[in-house]
């Protein structure tokens, strides 16, 4: 028997300093609401409601999953839309795509299967639900923005009542 308490959960890559500063500042720039509530990441697994009591067996999952993970780079160019079908503008991964595309995979198994309205496509948001002109000017402004970093591991994030996502618990590549 499961619990009656269901949390929203997601998985992802967060974005590491002083990278994560500076998009969240230009995420706010843009007018973008959510700016400060939600860390700049690469959704691995996206919200998900979970019973309290399939909690361990999702971590567990998490973890077996980072067991047999190993680093790799990301390295983020420029910007990209998915407007019309949705309203957001995103910094592009020019490297790293196939590793988030296998870790996602291994991740939306088990206790975590879901199935998702959209193929998956690795990216990191800076406008969502914006008026069109800053939809714009996020694409222009942004458009020859850069980043590499190494993944070392991803994150399991929990969304909060008061509407911000908050990193719950860190799962590391053992390789």
């Amino acid at each position: 028997m499961t619990s009656g308490r269901v949390q929203v959960i997601g998985v992802s890559i967060p974005v590491p300093e002083p990278h994560a500063s500076e998009l969240t500042a230009w995420r706010g720039e843009f007018g973008d609401p959510l700016a400060h509530a939600i860390p700049p990441h690469i959704t691995l697994l996206p919200p998900f409601e979970l019973a309290d009591a399939d909690l361990d067996a999702a971590r567990d999952h998490l973890a077996a999953t980072a067991a047999t993970g190993t680093p790799f780079d990301v390295h983020l160019r420029g910007t990209a839309t998915f407007r019309p079908v949705s309203p957001v503008v995103f910094i592009q991964l020019a490297r790293g795509i196939s590793e988030c595309e296998l870790l996602q995979a291994a991740i939306r198994t088990g206790p975590l299967a879901a199935e998702i309205n959209f193929p998956f496509h690795p990216h990191v948001t800076v406008a969502h639900d914006v008026d069109e002109e800053s939809l714009d000017r996020a694409e222009l402004v942004l458009r020859d923005w850069e980043a590499t970093f190494t993944v070392k591991g991803f994150s399991l994030y929990e969304h909060g009542a008061d509407g911000v996502w908050r990193p719950r618990e860190d799962f590391t590549f053992l390789q």
